[in-house]
């Protein structure tokens, strides 16, 4: 059964949740032989795209609010959609068989215009859909980059058993006070010839209960990696991965984008050939006449 009735019926019911006027006259679509008498919502959904491997497949839906001329006109639109930007911007939404969806503001790309009778007047805005594809399953640590092992274990030192931990990708029933870790780019460097540092680069996505507890969470932990310097990767091998570079943009998209950039390295020693480092000595003497 496709997710898409699930995303309608959800999202009309919060908008009448959000909007006490909308009760009951949230629709699909409004025909133009049909009139509407009074305050009312249509949501029509446009593209449906991949956007990304850990945020799933994005759909695009617009949120038209009517209102009458004699009651608000343009100005009541307006105030409509402030309460919309606010209160479904990032928001995460759930269905009756507990799917999860998150609504991401998107702005507005048609101007004013009136309804197909003439009677009320609109100005939609845009919100994007984001459906994360269903987890593919990690059963043991040994399937896991040990690296992602430490970075989850010292995160949760952190954070304590109120949040929860995802990695690589949302999964399909993602709570509210999660983090999510991926990882981004790997590279090396030579600083000699018998050693060499790896380094990888991570992006943290704090989604907490509100905007305020994203930044403040984002913050605390960059502080701490700055901080700590290193954290522990095999503590009976005394292994250890050392923090390069950690910041934070608080104002990033929690769901999409993240808002923690990080960059761990590690020095390893070079696999050597086994061969002799002199392969023979030639004995050439000189005589002085």
């Amino acid at each position: 059964m496709s997710i898409i009735p699930k995303i309608r019926a959800t999202l009309k019911a919060k908008l009448a949740e959000l909007i006490p006027a909308w009760s009951g006259k949230v629709l699909d679509i409004q025909l133009p032989n049909i009139g509407i008498n009074g305050a009312c919502a249509t949501i029509t959904f446009a593209e449906e795209v991949q956007k990304s491997s850990w945020a799933g497949y994005r759909r695009i839906v617009k949120i038209w609010p009517y209102a009458l001329p004699g009651e608000g006109g343009m100005e009541q639109v307006e105030a409509w959609c402030e309460t919309l930007m606010e209160k479904l911007h990032n928001t995460r939404l759930v269905d009756d068989e507990g799917e999860a969806f998150t609504c991401v503001y998107l702005g507005a790309a048609d101007g004013d215009r009136a309804d197909p009778l003439g009677v009320l007047v609109t100005r939609p805005i845009r919100f994007g859909i984001y459906v994360p594809e269903p987890e593919l399953t990690v059963d043991a640590d040994a399937d896991r980059d040990p690296w992602l092992i430490a970075l989850n274990e010292w995160t949760a030192q952190q954070l304590g058993t109120d949040w929860t931990i995802y990695n690589e990708a949302w999964p399909y029933d993602y709570v509210e006070r999660s983090v999510l870790w991926r990882l981004s780019s790997v590279s090396t460097t030579a600083p000699g010839t018998t050693a060499f540092e790896l380094r990888k680069q991570w992006v943290g996505h704090i989604y907490g209960h509100s905007e305020q507890e994203n930044k403040r969470i984002a913050a605390q932990l960059v502080e701490r990696l700055n901080a700590q310097v290193k954290i522990v990767l095999d503590a009976d091998k005394r292994r250890y991965l050392t923090v390069s570079e950690a910041s934070a943009d608080v104002q990033a998209d929690a769901f999409l984008n993240g808002q923690i950039r990080l960059t761990l390295l590690r020095r390893a020693q070079r696999d050597m050939p086994d061969v002799p480092l002199v392969r023979e000595v030639h004995n050439k003497p000189v005589l002085d006449e």
